[in-house]
């Protein structure tokens, strides 16, 4: 199992594709892991040489004492880049995947060639929501919050054809460590990058779900608005539109990251 040891962190990643490829790294949302971009490998691993890596907290790495902070994410990527001599790399993340990317576009933007945000937000919800999340996350344990987490996630006709899809993604959420959980909600409660998103000078392509109430398709295209020239498309989806829209998800993302080589 490839790791990488960080100054305060373990993190799980694994790289696929062809080396001679452009990098593409993917971020995977809260109470995931990175088995969450399954849908996507088939295709982007013919175009990309790909890092995925499972967020501090979360999977295979480890658990620091938190809470976390979206810096501390931001800067886990970079260290990982640093790690593997990755010099520039294109990014894809989800949910709090996305938030690392905006942190990257603001914050690192000589590392990063296009950049892709998946149904997530400059800001989310409000401190009490997350608040209470974590309370009873620590109390409870994450069977307590999974059933509500999914049905945020997924349409309910999506949930009722895929069962066995919906069921990997369950198993993901149940063996998240709830304290690496908790550590990572604070991240989100205590988020707030919208003030410096025109900053951004990367392509930018801002996916968004119809039916995700989570980060609703206003909140990406707020982000797109505000970003030069940012690209934003809208799936017939809810909040893990890489899972339920996966042939439409991988079609834009992969027409949005070969405009790198068109120019």
């Amino acid at each position: 199992m490839p790791i990488f040891e960080g100054a305060d962190v373990r993190l799980h990643y694994e790289i696929d594709g062809p080396e001679d490829k452009p990098w593409l790294v993917l971020s995977n949302s809260l109470g995931t892991t990175l088995d969450m971009w399954t849908p996507q490998m088939p295709a982007l691993a013919q175009h990309f040489h790909l890092l995925r890596y499972d967020t501090r907290g979360h999977g295979a790495s480890s658990v620091p004492p938190g809470p976390y902070s979206i810096d501390q994410l931001g800067r886990d990527v970079i260290a990982l880049m640093d790690g593997l001599g990755i010099a520039r790399a294109h990014f894809c993340g989800l949910s709090m995947g996305g938030m690392t990317g905006i942190w990257l576009g603001i914050h690192q933007a000589a590392r990063i060639d296009r950049l892709a945000l998946c149904n997530t937000a400059a800001r989310i919800g409000t401190p009490e929501v997350w608040n209470a999340r974590i309370d009873k996350v620590r109390s409870e344990g994450m069977a307590a919050i999974v059933p509500a987490v999914l049905e945020r996630w997924f349409t309910p006709g999506f949930a009722a054809r895929t069962a066995e899809q919906v069921e990997q993604v369950r198993a993901m959420l149940l063996t998240t460590d709830p304290a690496g959980y908790a550590a990572n909600c604070a991240v989100v409660r205590d988020m707030d990058q919208r003030d410096a998103l025109g900053v951004i000078k990367a392509p930018v392509l801002v996916i968004t779900g119809t039916h995700d109430t989570s980060t609703p398709p206003a909140e990406g295209k707020w982000i797109a608005d505000r970003v030069a020239g940012a690209r934003h498309a809208e799936l017939d989806a809810a909040h893990l539109s890489n899972w339920e829209q996966p042939e439409q998800f991988t079609r834009t993302l992969l027409d949005f990251l070969s405009g790198a080589a068109s120019g």
